[in-house]
Formats: C-alpha cells, sequence, structure tokens
C-alpha cells in the first residue's frame, strides 16, 4: 500500500456514535453509569489521552451526560487536550474522587466499570458506592471495541504498511556482525522517519538461539554467518497499533530451518483459510496445529512445536479480543482483527514466527499485508 496519504483521524461524529452505542447497552442492561479510567478505552469512547497513575482521571458516562473525572490541578491541562465536550468534575488532593463518583452517579443502579482500572481505584469505589452497585464492564465494553468501523481498518492498514516497509529496510542492513541493539534503534529511527507516534511501540531482534524464546532474550547479540533472524516490531497511527513479525536467514538456510519455515507458513495459510465469519475462533488455534502435528510437531503446547495461542486481537490495544486461542467460542463477524501467528520453537536452536494480520469482511478473511514468500524471501 502507499504510505503518501495518511488516514483521516478518528472524528468526533465517529466518537459520539460509539457513546450513543454505549448508552443504548446501559438502557439494555439496565446500568446507570459507566465509569471509565485512564485507558484505551477512555480514549476510544471521548480521545482523551491519559496515562494511568495514583490518582483518578476518567470519565463517567450516564445515559444523558459525559462528565470527566480529573485532579483540579490536571483540569487546565486536560481542557487543552483533543476530547469530545463534556462537563468536568474536579476533586482536590485531600478528596476522595471516588466519593465524587459517588455523588455523580446517585444513590441508585448499577455502575459499570472499566475493566482497566486499577484495584486500588476499585477498592476506593466498592467502600464509596457499595460493592453490590459495581459491575464488570469488561463484556459491554470490549464488544463494542471487538469490531472495527472502515476509519479504524484503515489506519491498522496504514500502520501495517508502515511497519511492513520498516521490515523491509531493516533487512537491508542485515550482514554478519551486526548488533541486535543496532537494528532495533535503526527500526525506531525509520518509525518516526515514516511517521509513527513515538517511533517504535517496541522491538524484539534476535539472531540465532535466541529466535527460539517467543519474546526475545536478554542482553545483545552479534549475528553470525547463516544464523536465523527474527524481527517482531510495531508502532502506532492515531493510537492504532501495527505488529509484524518475519523470520529468516541472509544465506541459504540450513534443510531443517527450511523445513520448519516451511510448516509454519502452511500453518499461517490454514490460520487464514479457517477464518471464515461466523467460525468460532479455537478453530483457527486447532488449524495451526494440525498442520502442525503432520509435520510432527506438537502435539498441543509441546516443543518441538507452537508454545502459545495461534494470534491475539489488535486495535488501540496490541493484544485485545478477539483471542485465536483453544477454547475461545467466540464467532468471527466483519469488523474483526487479529494476528495470525502460530509460532514454531526448536529449542536451544530456532524459533520461526511470521506474523501477519488478518481482518475479517462481509466477503470473509482479508491480509492487512501479503506473507512473507520463503526464508530467503521474507516479503511477499
Amino acid at each position: 500500500m502507499s504510505l503518501a496519504v495518511r488516514p483521516a483521524s478518528i472524528s468526533d461524529t465517529e466518537r459520539l456514535e460509539r457513546l450513543r452505542k454505549l448508552r443504548e447497552q446501559m438502557d439494555i442492561n439496565r446500568v446507570s453509569a459507566v465509569l471509565l479510567g485512564a485507558s484505551e478505552s477512555l480514549r476510544y469512547f471521548t480521545g482523551l489521552v491519559w496515562h494511568q497513575s495514583e490518582r483518578l482521571l476518567g470519565a463517567l458516562v450516564t445515559p444523558t451526560a459525559l462528565i470527566y473525572i480529573v485532579p483540579a490541578f490536571e483540569r487546565s491541562r486536560v481542557e487543552t487536550l483533543p476530547h469530545l465536550a463534556g462537563d468536568i468534575a474536579t476533586w482536590d488532593e485531600e478528596e476522595s474522587p471516588a466519593a465524587l463518583v459517588a455523588s455523580l452517579a446517585g444513590i441508585k443502579g448499577h455502575i459499570v466499570l472499566d475493566d482497566a482500572l486499577p484495584l486500588f481505584i476499585y477498592h476506593a469505589l466498592a467502600r464509596s458506592l457499595g460493592v453490590e452497585r459495581l459491575v464488570d464492564g469488561a463484556h459491554l465494553i470490549r464488544q463494542l471495541r471487538l469490531y472495527k468501523s472502515a476509519s479504524e481498518i484503515e489506519l491498522i492498514k496504514y500502520a501495517m504498511g508502515l511497519t511492513l516497509e520498516v521490515h523491509k529496510r531493516a533487512h537491508a542492513i542485515m550482514k554478519p556482525g551486526i548488533r541486535a541493539s543496532e537494528v532495533a534503534r535503526y527500526i525506531d529511527e525509520q518509525h518516526k522517519t515514516l511517521g509513527a507516534t513515538g517511533g517504535s511501540t517496541f522491538c524484539i531482534v534476535s539472531f540465532g538461539p535466541a529466535t527460539s524464546l517467543p519474546h526475545g532474550a536478554d542482553g545483545d547479540q552479534i549475528l553470525e554467518k547463516g544464523q536465523a533472524i527474527l524481527v517482531d516490531t510495531g508502532a502506532r497511527i492515531d493510537g492504532y497499533h501495527s505488529d509484524l513479525t518475519r523470520s529468516y536467514v541472509i544465506d541459504e538456510p540450513e534443510p531443517l530451518y527450511s523445513r520448519m519455515w516451511q510448516a509454519e507458513r502452511e500453518a499461517q495459510q490454514a490460520v487464514f483459510e479457517a477464518a471464515q465469519l461466523g467460525t468460532p475462533c479455537y478453530r483457527l488455534d486447532d488449524a495451526a496445529r494440525a498442520v502442525l502435528s503432520r509435520h510432527g510437531l506438537g502435539p498441543d503446547y509441546r516443543l518441538p512445536g507452537l508454545p502459545h495461542r495461534a494470534g491475539h486481537g489488535l486495535g488501540l490495544e496490541i493484544h485485545e479480543e478477539p483471542y485465536i486461542v483453544r477454547g475461545n467460542e467466540t464467532p468471527l463477524r466483519s469488523g474483526m482483527c487479529f494476528s495470525n501467528e502460530p509460532m514454531i520453537v526448536v529449542p536451544e536452536r530456532f524459533g520461526i514466527r511470521l506474523e501477519d494480520h488478518i481482518h475479517m469482511t462481509e466477503d470473509g478473511p482479508r491480509w492487512f499485508t501479503r506473507p512473507a514468500k520463503s526464508p530467503t524471501e521474507p516479503f511477499g
């Protein structure tokens, strides 16, 4: 895809529609208010971006109002940040923000809590409101976030395309003697150059046996001739994540690596083909493991084989619903986005993870990025 035209940010009109749907669910579930913390759900519904601290800052959504709960000394800062219009209720340092929420929520009705609220805030709310009034908001809130709009899809697609270009640039500098830390710094610089907010959100660069550790090894590594390479990185565009992994070698691969790489690609393709509308998520994980079993890997989570789930949802959080994992009965629906990464680990030898993402449409699954071509050609 072209990086020349960056998609528009999420509009206030779309955020207002999200609030309308939230209030609709509040009515169906007979709850009087929803309390959002300093989380990605706050950003999703209101556009306000804030990082969690020891002080409660969030928003209370009622059937008729949007009220920001803000430490008094932070009010001027909040007013300068992008957010949907709403009232601002403040609390001073010696006051209880939980008591403020209680006074605004009224004396009756259940209060749905953002599942990302810290436990210390929950306990304070329980003391002020009574534990019987507090409801876990994970299902209600995350069901709304589960289905991405066309504008969200475009932002994710752009972020994925940007990170794929960064992968290509990183591949071009790989040579024996290069340090993993040097590659990671270069990837961060390239993300920034191409316009990703804050550069890389994360970056794993592993060589040789370290590639068998799914989330990388401690310390720095130096690439040796013939070693396996694994690079897993991502960035954000308007809050939406990219997350792509490529596994490859610079020279001709050893026979075992080549065979495992092909098995990995076959398993990844099986996940894609299993991703049909209405199919439960667990069947995609099953499809990957069936392929690996035919190659003598596993079974289940045994190694050599696939030690973790086959994928995870992605959006404003890099790991969110739907999880592509055994036991998840959630049926696939249009608008869902998730990774496809059935990693193969051969302990103390190498690991191979090919990670691309899928978004579900009314016509079935679509790749955000083209899968890798071969062990020496990591780009489709």
